[in-house]
């Protein structure tokens, strides 16, 4: 390899060609992935509460439902850590065929899993488990979705380019919503609880033969590809990251983590209870509710791709602090519009909220990729997600409805989301923006610390 090749960014290697089917891939695969997620999610409020926990009771219920929401994401980081070393020591592409198959058969299990009424405890318990393989897939799909996007995009453009499998998460809640609001009319009532849930879940299977082609046709990384040419693979790159960079581990999973809170307040499937409870303040008609997140969905995809767009002119950081206090102030008005009970104030509080979300989101993968050094990336990446994860939205639905069955009212969870911002935002500022920095084998030979008081 010449000079010239090994000093600048190996995604220069990509072909027009080769971005575009990236794009897609990456879209693609990640849309199929959270909408696996983010169905188990939703139905846990609507549909699990009834049909595997009624038995605990009325109060009981909705936090054991929301519980095995949680659990999922305390081995999310198992699944980066599996994806993060055979990541960077064999690929992306790999792995993300394999995150994609296990999230598919996951979901489509629990599509055809007997309910407490039949087979007693063995059904809440096989649920569990099913949500296990769903969260150790998902800690292994996002970064290796985001690594591929970014790391073939062009240097000026690896906003809009890492925008591209952020904008997965509000096209699974969007199809997710979408197609359970549509068995609520197909199979109404009664039926809905009986078999109409059931058949979202069972649908999982075509969606991954779907994903499965796409993604086979996809090109390796091209920074991947180098660090192969030069043998520059870290022989055991979790270890590497850990002793080198944990501080970096550390901060990258707080930066997410307010987003990831307020964002499981709907994909959590807490909003949609909570709207749609008849014993509760609300009491709208779940199938209503359902149409107004699939709605609200669409402008997060909108404003995530302006996010990652804005990211490429202003920086990551300044986009992302633009964000927080967007989010912020969407927060502060958030429940007191979802308490106007009715379908437009429940439209008005998310659509405001998706705003603050995208505009953080959005960058998030490029800013990521920028921090952390080729050798550990996927590992880093990976597993700073996966933590965040835990950190803000693995319980975030749970707490919410503990907070408002100990208060009484709405209050309680909104101070928790600031808070959780203030950290976010925090944790942003203290990590170097390193936008069009260098993305190849040679990254920390020519770059200052992503730390700001750390030495490189």
């Amino acid at each position: 390899m010449t000079e010239r090749t090994s000093t600048r960014s190996p995604e220069l290697r990509s072909s027009s060609r080769d971005r575009r089917r990236v794009v897609f891939a990456t879209v693609a695969g990640t849309t199929i992935e959270w909408y696996d997620f983010f169905l188990y999610a939703t139905a846990a409020g609507l549909i699990f509460t009834k049909v595997y926990f009624e038995p605990a009771g009325a109060a009981a219920a909705p936090l054991l439902a929301f519980l095995t929401v949680g659990i999922s994401f305390l081995f999310r980081p198992l699944g980066a850590f599996l994806a993060g070393h055979f990541g960077d020591r064999y690929g992306r592409r790999v792995v993300l065929m394999a995150t994609l198959v296990l999230m598919g058969a996951s979901t489509a299990l629990i599509g055809l899993l007997p309910t407490f009424d039949s087979i007693g405890l063995t059904a809440p318990i096989l649920l569990v488990l099913l949500r296990i393989l769903q969260g150790i897939s998902a800690g292994g799909e996002w970064g290796g979705a985001a690594l591929l996007a970014v790391e073939h995009a062009p240097t000026n453009r690896r906003g809009i380019f890492g925008a591209s499998p952020q904008i997965g998460t509000p096209l699974g809640l969007l199809l997710a919503s979408g197609m359970l609001a549509t068995m609520t009319l197909i199979a109404p009532g009664e039926a809905f609880l009986e078999w109409g849930w059931r058949v979202p879940f069972v649908l999982s299977v075509a969606l991954i033969v779907i994903g499965y082609y796409i993604r086979r046709r996809v090109d390796e990384s091209p920074v991947f590809s180098e660090l192969a040419e030069r043998k520059k693979e870290a022989r055991a790159p979790i270890v590497e990251l850990f002793r080198k960079h944990w501080r970096l581990v550390l901060l990258a999973a707080l930066i997410p983590s307010a987003s990831q809170a307020a964002g499981y307040m709907t994909t959590g499937g807490y909003i949609q209870r909570y709207a749609s409870d008849p014993a509760g303040p609300i009491g709208l008609n779940p199938g209503e509710v359902l149409w107004v997140v699939t709605a609200s969905a669409v402008s997060w995809l909108i404003v995530t791709l302006v996010g990652g767009w804005l990211s490429d002119k202003l920086g990551r950081r300044k986009t992302m602090l633009l964000g927080w206090l967007l989010l912020a102030a969407a927060l502060l008005v958030l429940f007191p519009l979802v308490n106007t009970a009715s379908t437009v104030g429940l439209f008005a509080g998310l659509t405001l909220v998706t705003v603050g979300l995208g505009m953080v989101i959005g960058p998030l993968s490029a800013h990521y990729t920028e921090i952390f050094p080729a050798t550990v990336r996927f590992s880093g990446v990976s597993i700073a997600y996966a933590l965040g994860a835990i950190v803000g939205g693995a319980f975030a639905p749970t707490i919410a409805q503990a907070l408002v069955q100990a208060t009484g009212s709405t209050g309680a969870v909104t101070v928790y989301l600031e808070a959780m911002v203030v950290v976010s935002i925090v944790a942003t500022l203290l990590v170097r923006d390193r936008t069009g920095v260098n993305l190849g084998a040679d990254m920390e030979d020519r770059v200052e610390s992503p730390i700001h008081g750390i030495n490189a």
